[in-house]
C-alpha cells in the first residue's frame, strides 16, 4: 500500500497542464459532502464502539439531511475509504454506482489511499454503505438496480444480530419494500418480510418489529387484503410506540382497516390521531389522512368544519372532498352524483371510490332530515320529488327510506299509509334530551385522551433519578450529552416520512 501510495502521487504531477483543470475543480466541488460523510462514517463507529444507538439515530438524521447532494464520485471515494478493497460488499456496491472520469477516480483514490488508517470495518458502516447506495439508486430512479441492492443488503443483514444496527436495518427494511413497491412487485416480498418481523421479534428488535409490521400492513393494503391485515395486526405484539413516525403510519392503517371494517367511530380516531401527531413537514402523510378522517366523519352523519378544507398547503388537494362535503351537508342527490362523476379519478387514485359509494344512504338521510324539519306534513311523492330518487318506484323506495329512518332515529316522524303522508312531531327542547350530556362526555374523553398521551410521550434524561456526586469533568460531559439529547429532541418532529 505504501508503494502504492507513492507511485500515485508521483504519477499525479506527470499530468498534461489540461488535465490538471477538471481535476483541482472535482476537488473543490466533491470534498465538502465527501468530509460529511467521513464525520458520518465517525459518528456510527462511535456509537457502535460505545453501544450509543443515538449516535447512530444522530447519523441517520444527516445523512436525510445530505440526500439531495449526494452524488456518485462522493459515494464511491466514501466505499474506498470505508470498505476493504476488493471485498465482497465493496466490489458489490461500486458495481452500482456509474463510473467517473479517471482524473475524478485518481483524485478519489489518491485521498482515500492517504486518510485510511484502519481496514477493519465495522458491520454498522457496512450496512450504512448500503443504505447509502440505495438511496442514491432510489433518487436516480434506477429501481431495478435499487431492487437488486436491496435485496442483497437484506442478505447481508440477517446474519448480523447487533443492537446498534437496528436503527440502520429499520431503514434499510423501508427502503426494500419502497424499492418493490416502486417496480409494481410488492407481492413477491410478503413471505420475507413476515420472516424478517418473525427474525425481529425473536432478537427483541422492537423498532424493527414496528417498522416490518407498518410495511406488512402496506403490503396487504396495496392489494385491498382487509381481513389478512386485520388477523396480522391483532396477533402481532404490541408494546410502546419507539419511533413516532412509525406510530402515525400504524394510526392510519388502523384507521383505514377500522373504515373497511365498518367501525367508524374508531376509525375517525385513529385518523385524527395521526394526522396530529404528524410533524408538519409530512405534509403528504397528513393530507391522505385528512382524506380518510373526512370520509368517515360523513359516514358517521357528521360534517367537518371549514378550516379542516383550509389548512396552508392542503386546500388544492382536499378540493374534491369540500365539495362531496357540501352536497352531503345539503342532502341533494343531484350534486352528489356530479362530484362524485367529476373527481372520479381523485378517489380512484385515493382509493376511497368505495367508500364515497357508501356515502348515497347518509346524503338521503340528510335530505329526509331537512325535509322533516321544514315540512310538518309532506306527501311521500313529494318527499321521492325532493329527495330525487332515480329508482323505478321511487314512492315505494321513498317510504321505506322513511320508515328505516324512523326506526334509526334519524327523523322525529310517522308515516300515514292511508294518506300517504309523512307527519313530523313537533320539535322539542333539545336540551330536554341527553344530545349536550354526550357531546359534553365525548369533549371530556378527547380531553383526557390527549392529556393522557402527553404524559406519555414525556422524556427524562437517562439516570436522573441517581443522585451521586459529581466531580466537575462529569459534570461538563453531563450536560454536554443533554445539550445533544435536547437537540435531539427537538429534531424528532422533523422526521423523514
Amino acid at each position: 500500500m505504501a508503494s502504492q501510495d507513492v507511485e500515485m502521487k508521483e504519477s499525479q504531477p506527470a499530468a498534461a497542464p489540461s488535465a490538471a483543470v477538471p481535476s483541482n475543480s472535482a476537488v473543490s466541488t466533491t470534498p465538502s459532502v465527501l468530509q460529511l460523510l467521513k464525520e458520518i462514517g465517525s459518528l456510527i463507529e462511535t456509537g457502535a464502539y460505545t453501544k450509543e444507538v443515538r449516535r447512530i439515530v444522530r447519523a441517520v438524521r444527516l445523512t436525510i439531511v445530505l440526500r439531495r447532494k449526494l452524488t456518485a464520485a462522493a459515494i464511491s471515494a466514501f466505499l474506498n475509504q470505508t470498505l476493504v478493497a476488493g471485498s465482497e460488499a465493496h466490489s458489490r456496491l461500486s458495481s452500482y454506482l456509474p463510473k467517473e472520469d479517471e482524473h475524478d477516480m485518481d483524485v478519489d483514490t489518491a485521498t482515500s489511499a492517504i486518510q485510511v488508517s484502519t481496514k477493519h470495518t465495522f458491520p454498522e458502516l457496512e450496512i450504512y454503505c448500503y443504505l447509502l447506495v440505495l438511496i442514491f439508486l432510489i433518487d436516480q430512479k434506477k429501481y431495478d438496480e435499487a431492487k437488486a441492492c436491496s435485496s442483497l443488503s437484506i442478505a447481508r443483514l440477517k446474519n448480523l444480530n447487533r443492537r446498534t444496527i437496528d436503527v440502520l436495518a429499520s431503514r434499510l427494511y423501508f427502503y426494500y419494500s419502497y424499492s418493490y413497491e416502486l417496480t409494481n412487485s410488492l407481492a413477491e416480498i410478503r413471505r420475507n418480510l413476515l420472516s424478517l418481523h418473525r427474525m425481529a421479534t425473536l432478537r427483541h428488535d422492537e423498532l424493527g418489529q414496528e417498522t416490518l409490521l407498518n410495511l406488512l400492513l402496506r403490503n396487504y393494503l396495496h392489494y385491498n387484503l382487509y381481513d389478512q391485515a386485520e388477523k396480522l395486526r391483532s396477533k402481532a405484539p404490541r408494546f410502546e410506540a419507539h419511533s413516532n413516525q412509525q406510530f402515525c403510519r400504524y394510526l392510519f392503517y388502523l384507521g383505514k382497516i377500522r373504515t373497511i371494517q365498518l367501525e367508524y367511530t374508531d376509525a375517525k380516531e385513529s385518523l385524527l390521531q395521526a394526522a396530529r401527531k404528524a410533524p408538519v413537514t409530512a405534509r403528504g402523510f397528513r393530507i391522505q389522512c385528512n382524506k380518510w378522517a373526512v370520509i368517515v366523519r360523513l359516514l358517521l352523519g357528521e360534517i367537518p368544519e371549514r378550516t379542516v378544507f383550509m389548512q396552508k398547503g392542503m386546500k388544492k388537494a382536499l378540493e374534491p372532498y369540500f365539495e362531496l362535503t357540501n352536497a352531503v351537508r345539503i342532502g341533494d342527490l343531484e350534486l352528489f352524483r356530479s362530484v362524485a362523476d367529476k373527481f372520479s379519478d381523485t378517489f380512484n387514485s385515493d382509493r376511497t371510490h368505495n367508500l364515497i359509494v357508501r356515502l348515497r344512504h347518509n346524503v338521503i338521510r340528510t335530505g329526509l332530515r331537512n325535509i322533516s324539519i321544514a315540512y310538518s306534513r309532506i306527501s311521500l311523492v313529494d318527499v321521492a320529488k325532493k329527495l330525487r330518487l332515480d329508482s323505478p318506484h321511487p314512492v315505494a323506495d321513498a317510504e321505506s327510506i322513511v320508515a328505516k329512518a324512523i326506526r334509526d332515529s334519524a327523523i322525529d316522524a310517522t308515516i300515514d299509509h292511508a294518506n300517504g303522508w309523512m307527519v313530523s312531531k313537533e320539535t322539542g327542547d333539545v336540551y330536554s334530551t341527553n344530545d349536550p350530556q354526550s357531546a359534553f362526555d365525548s369533549r371530556i374523553a378527547f380531553c383526557l385522551n390527549m392529556h393522557n398521551e402527553a404524559v406519555k410521550a414525556l422524556r427524562f434524561p437517562p439516570n436522573s433519578h441517581k443522585k451521586e456526586k459529581e466531580s466537575s469533568e462529569k459534570r461538563r460531559e453531563r450536560q454536554q450529552q443533554e445539550q445533544e439529547l435536547a437537540k435531539h429532541i427537538a429534531e424528532d418532529d422533523d422526521d423523514d416520512f
